[in-house]
């Protein structure tokens, strides 16, 4: 019989890793509470299958749940929380998962803005958690980070990367338990200098966007920031950052036209209106436009030399 995963939300990140294990050949034992909303979860497990190229008829093998005390922990080889980014609700989960699931199930948690170290601050058993954490959309992103809090022990971090590395995933494992792990932390560094080059006037949004995605965004498909440099001689490198970096934004604030637009209610398209105007139509073919790059990628980032 094939493994099984326990996860913990079913909204979009939920159904989206669901799927990574069914396709996988895991089945998957999932708490949603909003038994109305059941269909829809599993209409997006099936479209997330598809994208990754699986048999959306996998589906089956998802049961749902609608309380953590129906959840069938002890057959479960792992669990993922994928709640909504809410600190006392990830708080009390944890302090109820500590209870339910036996202590030899590692227990990971899909928080990208909450430290592991706090979420399970007061479980005794929090030696078997980590942060787990998935990239929007789940199921396209590969990478996962492998985050070890401050009590993690190391079999835990062993255990989640050898499960995400068998489903075809690409662990990272990140050694302490920083703010933003490593990931956020590098995309935020960036995220600060484009906001930064917007307010400033350098360039609008669309250029901004254009010169990550066709200038050097478009190498990482092929290589990390590391490597490329590597490729293209550290000494390059290290001419052009004492050229540069003293006129990068080194606030510790964020940008303040973003700040604009977050207290004037422009978010992007679930509001309508974000640095862009967006209509339904436009968000829903942008949304499509995303989800298709990502999925047509995958084969090539399967070349790992």
């Amino acid at each position: 019989m094939s493994e099984q995963a326990g996860i913990i939300g079913m909204g979009l990140m939920g159904c989206d890793i669901a799927a990574i294990f069914l396709a996988g050949g895991w089945r998957v034992a999932a708490q949603e509470p909003a038994e109305a909303a059941w269909p829809e979860k599993r209409a997006r497990v099936r479209t997330a299958l598809g994208q990754l190229g699986a048999d959306p008829a996998l589906e089956v093998g998802l049961t749902l749940h609608a309380t953590l005390a129906e959840m069938p922990f002890a057959a479960c080889a792992c669990v993922v929380e994928a709640a909504p980014e809410n600190m006392a609700l990830k708080r009390a989960l944890f302090a109820e998962l500590d209870r339910l699931v036996p202590p030899e199930i590692p227990i990971g948690s899909n928080a990208s803005g909450y430290r592991i170290t706090e979420i399970s601050r007061d479980c005794g058993t929090k030696a078997r958690m980590c942060n787990l954490h998935f990239f929007l959309p789940a199921h396209l992103v590969p990478g996962v980070e492998v985050v070890k809090g401050e009590a993690t022990e190391g079999w835990v971090v062993d255990r989640f990367f050898a499960i995400m590395e068998g489903l075809g995933r690409m662990p990272i494992r990140v050694a302490r338990d920083e703010p933003g792990f490593l990931a956020n932390r590098i995309q935020h560094a960036l995220m600060r200098e484009a906001f930064s080059c917007i307010d400033s006037g350098l360039a609008t949004a669309e250029d901004v966007d254009r010169a990550v995605r066709y200038c050097f965004g478009f190498r990482y498909l092929a290589a990390g920031p590391i490597l490329q440099k590597e490729l293209a001689g550290l000494e390059t490198q290290l001419a052009a950052a004492s050229t540069i970096y003293p006129s990068l934004n080194t606030s510790p604030e964020p940008s303040p036209g973003l700040a604009k637009l977050v207290a004037e209610g422009r978010l992007g398209p679930k509001t309508g209106r974000g640095y862009r105007e967006w209509p339904p139509e436009r968000a829903a073919e942008e949304r499509a436009r995303y989800e298709r790059v990502l999925a047509a990628a995958q084969p090539l980032l399967r070349d790992k030399t």
